[in-house]
C-alpha cells in the first residue's frame, strides 16, 4: 500500500517502520522537509518525505498520529481525500477537537474519506514489538466503515499484532478511547511500565 503518515512522532514513527519493514510505502507529511522529528525514519526502506499534501495526494491510506487539536490545519493542508482510507490513532484524553468529541468525529464530518479509529490503544512499543514471549498481541478498531476497517486490520497484522478486534460502530470510538486510558492508568498511572498489553482470550 500506499501510507501517507502525519505525524512523526513515537507512534507515527513506529507504525512508519513496521510497515516500510513489509514492503509498504511511506509518505512522510511533514510542515518543514528540512527540519522535523523522525528524521531517521528517512533509513527505512520505502520512506520519503513530502509536504502534507503531497503525501497525501500520493496515498491510499492517510495515518493520522498528531495532537488532536492539530486536526483543522491537517485537513486544510490534505486536499482531496476521496476514496481514500483515513486512520485515527489520535487520543483526546487532554483536549479534544472542539466542537468534536474525537479527530473521528471531525473527520466524518469534515472529509469525504472512509474514516476508522485504530492504534490508539496501546503505546508505541508494543506497535514496534507485539509479541510476550511467542503470543501476539491483540490491536483494536471502530468506525463505521467496513472498507476502511479491513485496511486496518491487514496493517495491524502487518505489524505483528494477533488481530484486530472490531470494537464497533462510530458511536464506540469515544469508548476505544477510553479504553486507550485503561492501558495508560495501568502503564503509567499504576506503575506498571509501558512493557504491557492486551489480548483478548476466546473459549
Amino acid at each position: 500500500m500506499n501510507i501517507a503518515i502525519i505525524g512523526t512522532g513515537n507512534v507515527g514513527g513506529a507504525l512508519a517502520t513496521k510497515w516500510a519493514q513489509k514492503g509498504h510505502r511511506i509518505f512522510l507529511g511533514v510542515q518543514d522537509a528540512d527540519n522535523f522529528k523522525g528524521k531517521d525514519l528517512l533509513q527505512n526502506d520505502n520512506t520519503s518525505v513530502h509536504s502534507i499534501g503531497e503525501a497525501v495526494s500520493k496515498a491510499a491510506v492517510v495515518l493520522i498520529a498528531t495532537p488532536p487539536t492539530a486536526i483543522f490545519d491537517i485537513i486544510a493542508q490534505m486536499g482531496d481525500v476521496q476514496g481514500k482510507v483515513i486512520i485515527d490513532a489520535t487520543n483526546a484524553v487532554a483536549k479534544s477537537p472542539e466542537p468534536y468529541k474525537t479527530v473521528y468525529h471531525c473527520l466524518a464530518d469534515k472529509t469525504t474519506a472512509a474514516v476508522v479509529k485504530c492504534f490508539n490503544t496501546t503505546g508505541f512499543e508494543n506497535m514496534l514489538n507485539p509479541l510476550y514471549g511467542d503470543v501476539p498481541t491483540d490491536m483494536f478498531m471502530a468506525g463505521d466503515s467496513a472498507d476502511a476497517k479491513a485496511v486496518a486490520k491487514t496493517l495491524a497484522l502487518d505489524c505483528g499484532f494477533g488481530d484486530c478486534i472490531d470494537f464497533g460502530k462510530a458511536d464506540k470510538v469515544e469508548l476505544l478511547e477510553k479504553f486507550a486510558l485503561s492501558w495508560i492508568n495501568l502503564a503509567i498511572m499504576q506503575g506498571m511500565g509501558r512493557g504491557v498489553a492486551f489480548k483478548l482470550m476466546k473459549r
